[in-house]
């Protein structure tokens, strides 16, 4: 068989880390992140190629340990590794492990935590979208923006009974040991519905200015939920706090892609990255059993 002289195609040129987190701090600006919250390239050379990118709620060992073994070059999680100071990080502690492996590995970290929940689309529109809701809206919107902000509210396509919509809800969200609590009428009409990824019960003034039928979110607590009872709702849906923030991670992924392939990076045009969405649960809690 003749041999062609026609010369191989080269390979698209990769980004680099500094490209991806600049197209990532536009997507997630650093400025819509709570005072206290912790976010942005937690270790990594900024000259070094990103080929691969993993999206991961929990920076833990078992997800390390998984871009690790998929050669990842950048993983991308919603939960920072420190999100208190810290004076050093040797690996005689579990976490300066975690470093030393991604330095050792050659994989970058990223944090996108309450700037992520601020986006638009952020951590809340994903759990929004994955419920079937359309016509949202921020639950809490930001001073001076109302597109940005945390939670989302929005509609079912037609009303249904709180059993029902609760069953939706299980439906789209990974399984896990906790499951969901609910609490409301089975009956209760269901049409409007707020939900915030994470922790959210610091927003239920927001969620009855809202006229929510049905409140979303995950680690309620006893007295506000009781209260929030008490005062005649909404219904509430409790989720693990793990599964209510990971449909947001093929939304980001997605949009990396996009902006990647789209417009290019400063230093390489016309680039393209390989990413994937860890599906480890890293939830905390392993089993539940029935109290007597």
């Amino acid at each position: 068989m003749p041999q062609s002289d026609a010369a191989p195609a080269a390979a698209a040129p990769a980004p680099t880390l500094r490209d991806v987190v600049a197209i990532l701090e536009r997507v997630y600006d650093p400025s819509w992140a709570e005072p206290w919250d912790a976010v942005g390239l937690v270790c990594g050379d900024p000259d070094a190629p990103v080929r691969t990118v993993g999206f991961a709620v929990d920076p833990v060992a078992a997800v390390i340990e998984e871009a690790l073994d998929r050669g990842a070059d950048l993983l991308v999680t919603h939960h920072p590794l420190f999100l208190r100071g810290v004076h050093g990080v040797p690996a005689t502690t579990f976490k300066g492990r975690l470093v030393h492996q991604l330095i050792r590995g050659g994989t970058a970290l990223f944090t996108a935590h309450t700037n992520a929940d601020s986006a638009d689309p952020g951590v809340s529109d994903a759990l929004a979208r994955a419920l079937g809701l359309h016509d949202l809206r921020p639950l809490e919107a930001r001073a001076g923006n109302p597109e940005l902000g945390i939670g989302r509210v929005g509609e079912l396509a037609e009303a249904e009974p709180l059993a029902r919509f609760a069953a939706r809800v299980a439906a789209a969200l990974p399984a896990t040991a906790g499951g969901l609590r609910i609490a409301g009428h089975a009956e209760t009409p269901v049409r409007r519905v707020a939900v915030c990824g994470g922790a959210g019960d610091t927003f239920f003034d927001a969620v009855r200015a809202s006229g929510a039928d049905v409140y979303v979110t995950a680690d309620l607590r006893h007295h506000p939920a009781s209260e929030a009872v008490e005062a005649g709702g909404p219904a509430l849906i409790d989720v693990a706090h793990w599964a209510s923030e990971w449909p947001w991670l093929e939304h980001a992924a997605e949009t990396l892609r996009s902006a990647v392939a789209a417009a290019g990076t400063p230093t390489a045009t016309g680039t393209n990255i390989e990413t994937y969405v860890s599906t480890l649960i890293t939830d905390p809690w392993d089993a539940q059993l029935p109290s007597r």
